[in-house]
């Protein structure tokens, strides 16, 4: 690849996010086997690694509050804090199977996500030119949208079900990712859709939509027993909608 495509996932919370972050990923290493992939889970609700089976031993912030440590106790010289937090960051990386793994974490402070969010902008700008294809599973809402979080993603994909209000945020995080985010594309997905026989729509708050996802019972059983997207069965319906969501974007 020329570029790194860099696919980046958000919406309202509890639409599936993660599941279809995890869902994606699985797609990639199958498909692209000699890939560089890289997972991030920039959700501090940290599910992805659950979703994908991995353990998380050091997050983005554990680093993050390390590399300020050492300056501040004057452990490090300010000009090679780049170069030290670069070190650390691909050591905290977790290799697993067909893909590396990194966790923004919970910060310390409650409330405030802005010293995270700007030092995760700048990981995500280092490490495009390291990988094949990052897959970023986002936080719920527009934040790290209207902190340039996302500016650097290639592939911005919008996950909402039916309820109004996630149609709402998606309509609200196109209009903010015109402004901030150079994304190639921007593709929509309703997810555990009902009925998607009666989805006549070809766009969501003027997005266009790349797929509809009925429930999944499988990924159902899944998660109640603890296991990851590695252990759906190929015909799966979210491994299928995955699948459709990467060849309309025309990454597959």
């Amino acid at each position: 690849m020329a570029h790194s495509c860099v696919i980046a996932l958000t919406g309202k919370g509890g639409v599936g996010k993660t599941s279809l972050s995890a869902a994606i990923l699985r797609i990639l290493t199958e498909e692209k086997p000699e890939a560089k992939i890289l997972a991030i889970d920039a959700d501090p609700a940290v599910g992805l690694s659950v979703a994908l089976g991995v353990e998380v031993r050091e997050t983005l912030d554990d680093i993050r509050l390390r590399v300020a440590r050492d300056v501040t106790e004057g452990l490090s010289e300010t000009q090679d804090i780049l170069a030290e937090a670069r070190f650390r960051l691909f050591e905290a990386m977790q290799e697993q199977r067909g893909f590396a793994f990194l966790a923004i974490g919970r910060p310390e402070a409650a409330g405030c996500y802005c010293a995270i969010n700007t030092y995760l902008r700048q990981v995500i700008s280092l490490l495009t030119d390291e990988f094949d294809y990052v897959v970023i599973d986002g936080e719920a809402g527009i934040e790290q949208i209207n902190r340039r979080v996302m500016e650097k993603v290639t592939h911005l994909l919008c996950v909402s079900d039916q309820s109004r209000k996630g149609i709402q945020i998606i309509a609200t995080i196109n209009e903010v990712a015109n402004t901030l985010v150079a994304a190639d594309q921007v593709g929509a997905v309703l997810n555990r859709v009902l009925l998607p026989e009666r989805v006549t729509e070809s766009e969501i708050g003027g997005v266009p939509l790349l797929a509809v996802i009925p429930p999944d019972p499988a990924h159902a059983e899944n998660d109640i027993e603890g296991r990851s997207v590695f252990d759906l069965p190929p015909d799966s319906v979210l491994l299928s909608g995955a699948r459709t969501i990467l060849q309309r974007m025309n990454i597959l």
